[in-house]
């Protein structure tokens, strides 16, 4: 339904909550990705040997990359429930509930006790909390998007959506930092014994940092229009399935490129630097860390750039490189020289942070406001079952298959093309819909900072 505004003046980007929206999504997807990613490191170095005991050491590693995989399969779940919430009841509050639920499940990781002490239990107990994680990450994503860009200039979402995007890099550095601590401060003994559930533990201090800010934070300007003029979804989930099917289909695609990508330089690098290369774990975590720490600032590059440049075009173009760059990455560190480990990883990570910028904004894009929610969480999460959870398994069994790293860049080469399918099935973004529904909605909160410096037209 269209509403006509007679309004026609500008309403001018309201800074202190445009940057509280921004730093709250950076910050709370921040810290749910360092619980994420010191389970995804951990799986990698640790839970083999302290969860899953085994005569031969790649069984280990493979039963606990698939604890990893529990943590994307049960991600849908979340994007089912928290995201039809986040359409349904608002943003803050979903993404408070999700914040909560990863920490408590973090937390618990660390006190849980090892197979030596409870024997199965305590892997069936790792495998329950990992699905939490996933739970509470699956519906944490989408509401981080839009929190950030609901409150922005929708001519700059690029840029105001990637703050959820710097999260899981952030995230991933500061646990990779905090292990890499641990491993250099600890010996090898005291590490593997109780050296790693430091880092679960700190997770509780990092949650009450992050309620704290977004308690304070309003409501977005769009879930606000929405509730004046009761637009909001009865049913999101199914209207989504239904109204927007290749919407769906191609923001699904979209994002196999860049989890296969980031599984491949994060989590199963650490494992081929240390087993295949005979690195040491404090050098394969540095790699990564250095990797990391430039994402921080190449993603919101790339989000901005791609508001300049055609947003498909910039992923695209990175999809591609994608595919290309296994080819040199693996025989460039053959011969285990560790400046070289470190330069394919951060070339990696560019070319991942060239898709992961504009993703966020690509996204949202591909659905109408009063849906953005329910169909950002669903295409982030069933792309994460078939993109992020299988890949660590995948690179372990092909490596172990066919001992070449072949196999590992033809997988990359076929996600790549999957992701560009998916951005031809896309549509550019405007700002037309945010327009319609904020200038149409004479009766929403005009305090509450509305989308930034743009007229408020007669939809």
């Amino acid at each position: 339904m269209k509403h006509t505004s007679t309004s026609t003046e500008k309403h001018p980007i309201g800074g202190s909550a445009v940057r509280r929206a921004f730093f709250a999504s950076l910050t709370g997807t921040a810290l749910e990705w360092y619980d994420f990613a010191i389970y995804s490191v951990a799986a990698a170095l640790v839970f083999g040997d302290v969860f899953f005991p085994s005569e031969d050491p790649a069984t280990g590693t493979l039963l606990a990359f698939s604890t990893y995989a529990v943590g994307y399969v049960s991600r849908p779940l979340g994007g089912f429930v928290f995201g039809r919430l986040g359409d349904k009841i608002g943003r803050k509050k979903v993404l408070i509930a999700t914040l909560v639920l990863i920490g408590i499940a973090t937390l618990l990781i660390g006190l849980l006790p090892s197979y030596a002490t409870i024997g199965v239990a305590a892997p069936i107990a790792l495998v329950i909390l990992r699905f939490a994680q996933g739970v509470g990450v699956g519906g944490e994503w989408g509401g981080a998007v839009l929190l950030s860009s609901e409150f922005g200039d929708p001519r700059r979402r690029g840029f105001f959506a990637s703050a959820a995007q710097i999260g899981p890099p952030a995230g991933n550095l500061l646990a990779n930092g905090v292990l890499a601590a641990l491993g250099a401060l600890l010996t090898e003994n005291q590490f593997l014994t109780w050296g790693w559930r430091v880092a679960f533990l700190l997770s509780g201090v990092l949650v009450v940092f992050g309620l704290w800010i977004r308690t304070k934070l309003e409501e977005t300007p769009v879930f606000k229009a929405m509730e004046a003029e009761q637009n909001r979804p009865q049913a999101p989930i199914r209207e989504v399935f239904a109204t927007h099917p290749r919407a769906l289909t191609a923001a699904i695609l979209s994002r196999i490129a860049p989890d296969v990508l980031y599984a491949l330089f994060t989590v199963f690098v650490l494992t081929y630097a240390t087993g295949e290369l005979g690195m040491s774990r404090g050098s394969a975590l540095a790699a990564v860390l250095i990797g990391s720490s430039l994402q921080v600032f190449l993603i919101p590059l790339a989000g901005a750039l791609s508001d300049r440049v055609n947003r498909r075009l910039v992923y695209g173009v990175s999809a591609a490189a994608a595919g290309v760059w296994p080819f040199l990455f693996f025989p460039m560190i053959g011969g285990g020289s560790w400046p070289l480990l470190v330069l394919g990883v951060v070339v990696a990570l560019a070319i991942h942070s060239l898709m992961y910028g504009p993703q966020a904004a690509f996204i949202a894009e591909q659905f109408s406001p009063r849906l953005r929610y329910t169909g950002s969480s669903l295409a982030y999460t069933l792309a994460g079952v078939v993109g992020g959870a299988v890949a660590p398994l995948l690179f372990t069994a092909l490596l172990d298959a066919y001992e070449s790293w072949v196999p590992l860049a033809l997988y990359i080469v076929v996600t790549a093309a999957v992701t560009i399918t998916g951005l031809c099935l896309g549509r550019d973004g405007g700002r037309s819909d945010e327009e319609e529904l904020i200038g149409g909605s004479d009766s929403a909160d005009r305090t509450s900072e509305p989308l930034g410096s743009q007229t408020a037209s007669a939809g």
